[in-house]
């Protein structure tokens, strides 16, 4: 990359390019909202169907589920969201915004100072021994911290005096752990096994200019692995690997990802661990690995009153298995794959190439249709007519070859198939590389065999 990069960057790009849209733009926007465009909604479903692959399809004992983003109200209260979640938040007193603490402070440090242990008097010994201004404003006159809970709270019920309040869910793993027992006896699980879900979240955010790190929306990819207690440290360093290598296949740089323990552990915990990415922002969280004990499954058996205990089929032993927790969110994991591909090439004609280097298996186009010229735009849509049942494909009539060969790079698409006149005459298209720009030719009928050789993620 000839270049620093730029978060702004990155946002004109996928604004330019169809991968993300400032949410109710039209409106004047609404803050920590965005709206994938045609680009954007493809690379991030495929991201998703990745991680599936990976973590469901490919493994034996783990299950899928897509459980209610409404549930009974009772398991916010078990899970302890209603009592105890909260963020540390201020208030600017000169433009009346509210901010996170701990949030101002990591920006602030581009990531080198974790703020999650920090007490509410060490937040704002930090906040004014370096003199954090408002980001909105510049003004430096905060309110006292004090803790916010973030869920948002809505009503079920025809008439508002009856209505019952409801909680919009701040995570998706409640929807694995109440359902431990049906998935346990449906598909006749044995410990160890998982129950995995991709979903939608939401919490009341106030965190602004961090584009997709942090929206008050947000789609979840997790796992809660149910296990012996005996197993559960083996199984929590296993996820750990696992986690760092699909980020690492996905095409995250090793020297951009890095381990960071836990400052401060949850009273129930006995490990936990986020892998890091170098935003840039800095570093941040890109996923969570947790030890979370017996604490979820107990909680729920003694609000729900239903016996949670698993019975081993071979020896009798009746327990609370304990639960790994691997978390990673598909937006953010979008935003650092983003980050990672965008690259400025100085070619040898002096123009500057801006490309997108996503793994073929997760560009949201895997090959662009060009005709040449535009009478022979008929073979050209027979071409993509034929890709097209195996691959997301583009097709492009507009410009010059070389204007449309850039849109292609822009939005990382690894293939663009050229037709030309000689196609008319023996049926062979030029195929070129996103990467390396090199070309060769083809048969028509080659065309599906090589791409989908060449698009795999292992």
């Amino acid at each position: 990359m000839t270049t620093k990069l730029t978060m702004d960057k990155i946002v004109n790009l996928c604004k330019n390019r169809g991968f993300v849209f400032p949410g109710s733009e039209i409106y004047g926007g609404f803050a920590n909202t965005w709206d994938f465009g045609p680009v954007g909604v493809e690379l991030k479903n495929n991201v998703k169907r990745a991680w599936w692959k990976r973590f469901v399809q490919e493994s034996p004992n783990t299950y899928g589920v897509d459980a209610s983003i409404l549930m009974n109200p009772r398991v916010w209260e078990a899970s302890g969201h209603v009592a105890s979640f909260g963020d540390p938040k201020m208030d600017c007193k000169k433009c009346k915004q509210r901010f996170r603490a701990d949030t101002l402070i990591e920006s602030h440090s581009k990531g080198s100072v974790s703020a999650e242990a920090m007490t509410n008097e060490q937040l704002e010994a930090y906040i004014n021994e370096h003199h954090l201004t408002c980001p909105h404003c510049g003004g430096f006159d905060w309110t006292p911290i004090r803790k916010f809970n973030p869920m948002f709270i809505t009503s079920r019920g025809t008439l508002e005096e009856d209505a019952d309040k409801v909680y919009l869910r701040p995570e998706t793993c409640q929807g694995e752990y109440v359902n431990f027992l049906n998935v346990q006896r449906t598909a006749r699980a044995k410990v160890p096994f998982a129950i995995a879900q991709i979903g939608k979240s939401f919490r009341n955010e106030i965190t602004p200019g961090n584009f997709l790190f942090r929206t008050i929306e947000f789609e979840q990819m997790e796992l809660q692995m149910f296990c012996k207690e005996s197993d559960s440290m083996n199984i929590y360093e296993d996820y750990k690997s696992k986690a760092l290598k699909f980020v690492e296949d996905l095409g995250l740089k090793s020297e951009n990802l890095r381990f960071h323990d836990h400052d401060k552990l949850a009273h129930y915990a006995k490990a936990a661990c986020d892998i890091q990415y170098n935003f840039p922002i800095g570093w941040q969280e890109l996923n969570g690995i947790h030890h979370r004990g017996t604490w979820d499954l107990s909680r729920h058996q003694e609000y729900s009153g239903k016996n949670m205990t698993y019975v081993d089929p071979f020896t009798n032993e009746k327990f609370l298995p304990n639960v790994i927790e691997y978390s990673i969110g598909a937006d953010r994991l979008t935003l650092a794959l983003l980050c990672q591909a965008y690259d400025e090439e100085q070619l040898e004609n002096g123009e500057t190439r801006v490309v997108m280097h996503l793994h073929p298996a997760i560009a949201p186009y895997k090959v662009a249709v060009l005709p040449l010229q535009k009478n022979l735009n008929d073979k050209a849509k027979e071409v993509y007519s034929l890709l097209s049942k195996e691959f997301m494909c583009d097709y492009d009539e507009a410009g010059s070859i070389g204007k449309r060969y850039r849109r292609q790079d822009e939005i990382g698409t690894p293939f663009c198939v050229t037709i030309d006149f000689d196609t008319l005459e023996n049926d062979t298209v030029t195929i070129r590389d996103r990467d390396s720009m090199e070309q060769i030719r083809l048969n028509v009928n080659e065309l599906v065999a090589y791409i989908a050789n060449r698009i795999k993620f292992n």
